[in-house]
């Protein structure tokens, strides 16, 4: 039987529950999944705790990798047997198997295994859309990067210096910095004994940086704005410690500042644009330009310690949960 971590009301970590759940035929439009590793993001606990709201009982997770075991009338760019990775999908991918529709498939290239894929899909993506898609940026340019040794932080590091661009990364530790440092992150800030702006301005002769990329948000934003140089852009991407409070005062006073809060889904909503990202994506990592460093696995059933960890920022790099 079909097995899926599912959550009947949102809080901690224990609220996740391992259950049976029926999987039937996919209908037009739709496959049948069956996973052999899934994806661990932040954003899963918002979910979880109901920071993003979604009706209940409710499964959990949008990202994952396995083998296409059925397809539906209609389904052509992918077939039975296909390796295939999505990310963005419907809550569900904790699980053994599911239907899902089609269109959320990308198939896999021979040179990336499924738990590569699961680890680094969304990653990969929004480090993909960030870094090619939000601001042109050009080689020789210096940007600031929260949470450098995160999961995102790791690939988007690795992608920065092949682009010819200079990454100030803030960390928690010395362990974490180093993790960083060995993907190419130029410049260390350690926020937690360390005033981030004033360090920006230090490696920056006083200019600061043309874009701030800023994934913690309530804690970070107001360094963040204070590290931009007049009229730079910053890019609030995730809320790990809180949805920040941007006043649009304050934008005027560090510098007529511009701000966006992107969403990975508007980057990958035409499938072009998201074959596309993810063709260059899989080009980098096939070819080993970009490393994917897997370093948490968990069974599908530890869910709950897998969030445990991640919230306590016990994690680095990414992590994968397995069947």
């Amino acid at each position: 039987m079909p097995h899926a971590i599912r959550f009947h009301e949102t809080g901690g970590p224990d609220v996740l529950r391992w259950e049976e759940v029926p999987v039937g035929d996919p209908g037009p439009g739709e496959v049948r999944v069956r996973h052999v590793a899934v994806g661990l993001n932040f954003a899963d606990t918002y979910f979880r705790t109901g920071l993003y709201p979604a009706p209940l009982p409710a499964g959990l997770g949008v990202e994952a990798a396995g083998v296409v075991e059925a397809v539906g009338v209609g389904v052509t760019h992918v077939a039975e047997g296909d390796r295939v990775t999505y990310t963005g999908s419907p809550l569900g991918a904790y699980s053994t198997e599911r239907v899902m529709p089609a269109d959320s498939l990308i198939r896999l290239p021979a040179e990336i295994s499924c738990e590569t894929a699961a680890a680094m899909t969304m990653r990969g993506l929004t480090s993909a859309y960030l870094l090619r898609r939000i601001h042109p940026l050009k080689a020789g340019d210096t940007v600031l990067l929260h949470a450098a040794a995160g999961g995102v932080g790791l690939i988007f590091c690795q992608w920065a210096k092949l682009l010819g661009l200079t990454v100030i990364g803030t960390v928690s530790s010395e362990e974490k910095a180093e993790t960083a440092r060995a993907h190419g992150c130029d410049h260390i800030v350690h926020y937690r004994r360390e005033n981030v702006a004033e360090r920006v301005r230090e490696l920056t002769d006083g200019q600061g940086v043309p874009v701030v990329f800023d994934s913690v948000g309530k804690d970070t934003v107001a360094g963040s704005m204070a590290s931009l140089r007049r009229r730079g852009l910053l890019v609030c991407f995730g809320t790990a410690s809180g949805v920040p409070p941007l006043d649009a005062m304050q934008l005027a006073v560090h510098g007529s500042l511009f701000a966006t809060r992107p969403a990975l889904a508007d980057y990958i909503a035409e499938p072009a644009e998201r074959d596309a990202l993810a063709g260059e994506l899989f080009e980098h990592v096939a070819a080993e330009r970009i490393k994917i460093r897997i370093n948490q696995r968990y069974s599908l059933k530890e869910a709950a310690q897998a969030h445990r960890d991640l919230e306590a920022g016990r994690t680095t790099g990414s992590s994968v949960l397995v069947l």
